[in-house]
């Protein structure tokens, strides 16, 4: 059957010398994973690998058959033309770090139309915006209210947060139970959205402690998550 859908790429795996597997995220059917035969060697054909770039927003018309696991491909055009994301050298770091998040958290074959926006919207932020060190932050943190492990609201004055309980509270409850600046910082992510992220001000170190603490926060939350393996060169590139 050809349909047409829209698209935006997960993450891809080699497979043979001139094949790829793309990992893609839908707005009609949630999670599905294509075949492109030939890709990496075809010069002339209409599918090219640099369509398929770690987030990269996709039309894709397709031959879907709904019994198999991996679909075919018959054509696909750009969603959205990026200037910056896969040129950048902090931006397509950004990218691949959450690449290999959305890889871990992204399995339902079904759709989510409000993260499938959530996505969209806020990668075309990060392409059109100069000052992303934050970006990431924010992203992991409005993302885990679509993944359904929001931190429940502050009451109150409550100075610490509980990472196993995924609430705050005014006197610590058990070992996970967190103070000081990474709880401050939470608190204001839970409450910005893209246009209010400039009023963030962090230092490197506390950048990359917030990122641990959260990451930890999901690894608990979210079964089968790990800590991305491009954390180390985000950090780097972020020094």
């Amino acid at each position: 059957m050809l349909t047409k859908c829209q698209a935006i790429v997960i993450s891809t795996l080699k497979y043979g010398d001139s094949d790829l597997i793309a990992k893609c995220f839908t707005l009609e059917r949630g999670t599905v994973s294509y075949l492109l035969r030939g890709v990496l060697k075809s010069t002339k054909g209409k599918l090219k690998a640099a369509y398929f770039q770690p987030l990269t927003q996709l039309y894709i018309e397709e031959y879907y058959k709904p019994k198999n696991s991996l679909q075919s491909i018959k054509e696909v055009k750009l969603a959205c033309h990026y200037t910056s994301i896969h040129v950048n050298v902090m931006k397509s770091s950004i990218a691949l770090f959450l690449s290999e998040v959305l890889t871990s958290v992204l399995k339902e074959e079904s759709p989510q139309e409000d993260l499938f926006s959530y996505l969209s919207t806020s990668l075309q932020v990060l392409d059109y915006e100069e000052k992303v060190a934050n970006f990431h932050l924010l992203f992991l943190v409005q993302l885990s209210k679509y993944l359904g492990v929001f931190p429940h609201p502050p009451k109150g004055t409550q100075a610490y947060f509980n990472l196993n309980e995924a609430r705050f509270e005014a006197i610590p409850s058990d070992l996970t139970s967190i103070e000081g600046r990474n709880v401050t910082v939470l608190m204001q992510l839970m409450a910005m959205d893209f246009n209010s992220l400039s009023e963030l001000k962090l230092n490197v170190a506390e950048r990359q402690s917030f990122l641990n603490m959260f990451l930890t926060y999901l690894e608990i939350h979210i079964i089968g998550f790990k800590k991305p393996r491009s954390l180390e060169v985000l950090n780097k590139l972020f020094a």
